[in-house]
């Protein structure tokens, strides 16, 4: 996550309670997560340091702007992102899918490193069956 955001921040007051990803493909973790799995936060270049329960999953084709415009209207406070909304509709210009996380149950734990290796550096969202693997 972009840390000059303060998403991490939003997670843990509950002021942000969906994490959406948005892709020209689909992508990891498109129909790869589901109600009662755990999502772990960590922004750009720092440990982990938060995680949270999935309660439902939203996978959308998206086959309009109007589509997309209405996607961001109606969630754009839960997804903690009203004050930087220009920035948000030019990221997701051009893109057909949307996948949104609804979580609960956010909170902060001891901050831990991860090992990307095999997912790549880049890789914006990882998924494993159990955190302990990747864990440093």
């Amino acid at each position: 996550m972009k840390k000059d955001w303060r998403l991490i921040d939003k997670i843990l007051s509950s002021e942000k309670t969906i994490e959406s990803r948005w892709y020209k493909t689909k992508h990891t973790p498109w129909d790869k997560i589901r109600a009662g799995d755990t999502i772990y936060f960590k922004n750009t270049g720092e440990p982990v340091k938060a995680k949270a329960r999935v309660s439902r999953v939203l996978q959308i084709e998206i086959t309009s702007e109007k589509q997309k415009q209405e996607i961001l209207a109606k969630y754009q406070g839960d997804l903690g992102v009203k004050e930087i909304m220009p920035v948000i509709r030019g990221y997701v210009k051009g893109k057909k899918y949307c996948l949104l996380a609804f979580f609960g149950n956010a909170e902060r734990i001891k901050p831990f490193e991860i090992n990307k290796k095999g997912f790549g550096l880049m890789a914006a969202w990882i998924t494993v069956g159990n955190i302990n693997k990747i864990k440093l």
